[in-house]
């Protein structure tokens, strides 16, 4: 779907008894542009709907506000991400890792299912062309229009078009990087950065390159990032089985294909339901010919059912000549109970209960989450000392962590040795969202531990008893 054609990589041959005169072979099919076909149907609609929510969802969300703060905000500055009430430090690594891995799972088992949902209906390089192509369509017109304006010689029409096709797709573009970058630093204030042009480099830059992407990828790239760049066309066949659904052709009922009039009788004329019409191959994204069999450049997003149900209505033919379906289940002419029997095998049955289990335990742990860190380093410049009075004296610098959207005072103590105490202030006072570094000093009586290293606890929790954190370290004591 590119607009320049991609370069043939050519070798020359030089025949020996020529001595001079060659030719060249290319090694490259050049791609030809993808002009997709306006299609309505279920799919159809199912796509735009997955557009409008994904995209509602991406724009709207970082100016939302949330107890006087942006809802949604990754501050990379202050290392603090805010997702609605909940306030995460780096030190909450944890719930990425377990987010990436339900991410993982969550594709297993789609695929599993039926094949590429998620590249055919919600992946960005998706969502970003079906807009991008939208907008094409409004201002050049549909698939011959647009085809017809690319082959005719230059003209003021076709510039003022093209023009302002690209202006579109670049407001587009700059408008989706700056949301992007609004995720990451308060967009408000960003907003008011860009209007008097105060802007950081590094929000520049940001915006720039991400809004370059976009209007790249859904402008120009197109279908080929799905064929050739992304990696999950490259290993979907080890998640697919006989039993995954994908969009298949009945070639039992179409074949042998033939082109025929309205009411005719394709049986009494040697053919199948196929009338060899060629419209699930203009409306795929990709370009591939969903008759010739499963394609990974398939991203199963179902035009070409709609295309083809749309057919057999107006040739009274029953809908179903394109459907999701599984192998095994066109194979054996199985019924749409028995191949939904078959798609709920142990395998997918696993994934899902793995998968739950998963959420649960995330949801359970962020539920039961205690909104204070604490991070225990010992002073290394005064490992252990004798202090006034005999006592022996271990310093250490404590960062408390204050996960929660309001000023908090924490009350400091240790256990682990008799006679350890808290010989520094007892009672820190952390403001919302923030951390601070406390010196802390533990004092014993010489007689109370022998020689060596002794576990204690430093235990953390607020004044009123809400949160509680203990937190190991090593007492040393002298020989």
């Amino acid at each position: 779907m590119t607009d320049a054609v991609r370069p043939r990589k050519t070798i020359p041959i030089v025949p020996a008894a020529a001595g001079g005169a060659g030719e060249s072979v290319g090694l490259y099919e050049a791609s030809k542009k993808i002009y997709p076909r306006t299609v309505r149907g279920k799919f159809a609609r199912w796509r735009w709907a997955l557009v409008f929510a994904t995209q509602l969802f991406f724009y709207a969300m970082p100016w939302v506000q949330w107890g006087g703060r942006q809802s949604l905000l990754f501050d990379l500055a202050t290392r603090r991400f805010y997702i609605f009430r909940l306030v995460l430090y780096p030190q909450d690594l944890i719930y990425l890792s377990g987010l990436l891995v339900l991410s993982a799972l969550s594709l297993f088992l789609f695929t599993a299912v039926a094949g590429r949902l998620w590249c055919g209906f919600a992946c960005p390089q998706t969502v970003y062309t079906e807009i991008f192509m939208w907008v094409e369509h409004k201002i050049e017109g549909n698939r011959i229009a647009r085809m017809r304006l690319d082959g005719e010689p230059f003209s003021l029409e076709k510039l003022v078009k093209k023009w302002f096709k690209h202006v579109v797709w670049i407001g587009i573009a700059m408008w989706t990087g700056f949301t992007f970058v609004g995720y990451f630093t308060p967009i408000r204030e960003l907003g008011m950065e860009f209007l008097q042009t105060r802007m950081g480099s590094w929000e520049v830059f940001w915006v720039v390159f991400y809004g370059f992407a976009t209007y790249g990828n859904a402008g120009f790239m197109r279908e080929q990032v799905c064929k050739y760049m992304c990696p999950y066309a490259r290993f979907q066949s080890a998640m697919f089985d006989r039993d995954t659904l994908i969009a298949s052709y009945d070639t039992g009922r179409g074949e042998p294909r033939g082109v025929r009039a309205k009411g005719r009788d394709g049986k009494a004329l040697g053919l199948g339901d196929c009338i060899d019409c060629g419209l699930c191959v203009q409306v795929c994204p990709t370009g591939i010919d969903i008759r010739q069999g499963l394609q990974y450049e398939c991203i199963g997003c179902g035009l070409c059912v709609d295309a083809c149900n749309t057919v057999m209505d107006r040739m009274a033919l029953p809908p179903g000549l394109i459907r999701y379906a599984t192998e095994n289940g066109l194979a054996k002419g199985w019924s749409s109970s028995q191949v939904w029997r078959r798609v709920f095998r142990p395998r997918v049955l696993v994934y899902g209960c793995v998968l739950l289990a998963l959420t649960i335990g995330l949801l359970a742990s962020l539920v039961l989450r205690v909104p204070l860190k604490v991070d225990v380093v010992r002073d290394r410049g005064s490992l252990a000392r004798i202090a006034e009075g005999g006592q022996l004296e271990n310093v250490y610098r404590l960062q408390i962590m204050n996960a929660t959207e309001k000023q908090q005072a924490y009350r400091i103590a240790a256990t682990g040795l008799d006679g350890l105490h808290v010989a520094s202030d007892e009672l820190v006072e952390v403001g919302a969202a923030q951390s601070r570094w406390v010196a802390v000093r533990l004092q014993l009586p010489a007689d109370k531990a022998p020689p060596g290293s002794h576990t204690v606890h430093f235990e953390v929790g607020t004044a009123d008893g809400g949160a509680h954190v203990s937190e190991k370290a090593v007492f040393l004591v002298p020989r």
